[in-house]
């Protein structure tokens, strides 16, 4: 399979992997015929990467980092809980499920299961999902980076615990927030930003009354916008004075943001992500920090197209954790434009002389 734009899709394509609703539903089924109503659909719903099913690629699956059936449990309770706050304002203050630490902590317990049955402690996340499932996909995204980041760290079972429930509800002020404000295509007043800004508040202050929820996992979502070097909000704190998985949560919730489609920007790839993080070291994110991230993060994800020094064009068929930004490629293009009689694959760990430039 091979991910591409949906720009580029013909009528006829077929869909490799399921692309999701905002609840955890399948809004198309793996193997679908793509029509040209449905690419329009697909674009209006601001769809704009999708898996397809490719000869040239047969063999490709990326691996992802938990089971649809995770996602999909994850993504309900989610749905549940933001659809809630969102349509409710009485529910201001008080948690749309009673037990919202019982049903959390065993959501993210379920990633873990995921995640510790893998060879390799590397993320590579590639669920497709509409705009509108934006704030619940996030936050398990989130959920999932910062879980393995934890484990990186060398966190106990607890503490585990505590970030991930952290990072599955650490954005759940942004229910306050009208959503207009959040689909705005332009910048924001500053009295906007204001609102915006005040998520932080509302989410921990929602979060630090339920008696089943850590105040630690309630500070990811006081404190995810601090920086290290003091330019972060609500309150300015810095460096150490940010607590450690608020600290892990906000480096996560910066990748998936920048690496998701919005209404007002395209999407950043994975490689320019990083590049990203690393610039903001020691100004925006702990460098330390930063490093253990990334080295924990598929900078070209099995399935991504990429294009070579020498012109030919691959898709990455594998990764490596010693050598991310190395993997294997399948050449799917010639340097001359014409296409390999026979898929062949090259393994730029020993092809020094070739590069990545790009991807495409």
């Amino acid at each position: 399979m091979r991910k591409v734009l949906v720009s580029s899709v013909q009528p006829g394509a077929r869909l490799a992997r399921p692309i999701f609703r905002e609840d955890g539903n399948i809004l198309l089924g793996a193997g679908m015929e793509l029509s040209s109503r449905y690419i329009q659909r697909l674009t209006e719903l601001g769809i704009d990467i999708i898996f397809v099913e490719d000869a040239l690629t047969e063999g490709i699956e990326p691996s992802e980092t938990i089971r649809d059936s995770t996602r999909r449990k994850a993504a309900e309770a989610m749905h549940k809980l933001m659809t809630v706050q969102i349509s409710q304002p009485q529910a201001r203050g008080r948690a749309a499920l009673p037990e919202m630490g019982r049903t959390f902590r065993s959501v993210f317990g379920d990633i873990m299961n995921d995640v510790l049955t893998r060879e390799d402690v590397f993320v590579e996340l590639g669920q497709i999902h509409t705009h509108d499932s934006y704030l619940f996909q996030h936050s398990i995204n989130v959920a999932v980076l910062a879980g393995i980041i934890g484990i990186a760290k060398g966190f106990n079972r607890n503490q585990l615990e505590e970030l991930g429930i952290g990072a599955l509800l650490f954005d759940i002020g942004m229910t306050r927030v009208p959503k207009p404000l959040l689909q705005k295509p332009g910048p924001l007043t500053a009295e906007e930003r204001k609102i915006v800004e005040n998520h932080t508040v509302e989410g921990f202050d929602l979060l630090r009354k339920q008696h089943d929820v850590s105040l630690l996992s309630a500070h990811c979502a006081f404190q995810h916008h601090e920086r290290y070097d003091g330019s972060g909000y609500p309150r300015g704190i810095k460096k150490d004075e940010i607590h450690i998985y608020a600290q892990i949560v906000g480096i996560a919730d910066v990748f998936d943001a920048l690496t998701a489609s919005r209404p007002y920007r395209k999407r950043y790839t994975p490689s320019e992500a990083i590049e990203f993080l690393f610039a903001s070291g020691n100004t925006y994110f702990d460098l330390d920090l930063v490093r253990l991230f990334c080295n924990h993060i598929s900078m070209y994800p099995v399935s991504t197209t990429v294009e070579l020094n020498t012109g030919q064009i691959g898709v990455v068929s594998k990764n490596f954790q010693v050598a991310v930004h190395r993997p294997i490629l399948r050449i799917i293009k010639e340097a001359d434009g014409s296409e390999p009689s026979v898929p062949y694959d090259i393994d730029l760990r020993t092809e020094l002389h070739l590069t990545i430039i790009r991807e495409v």
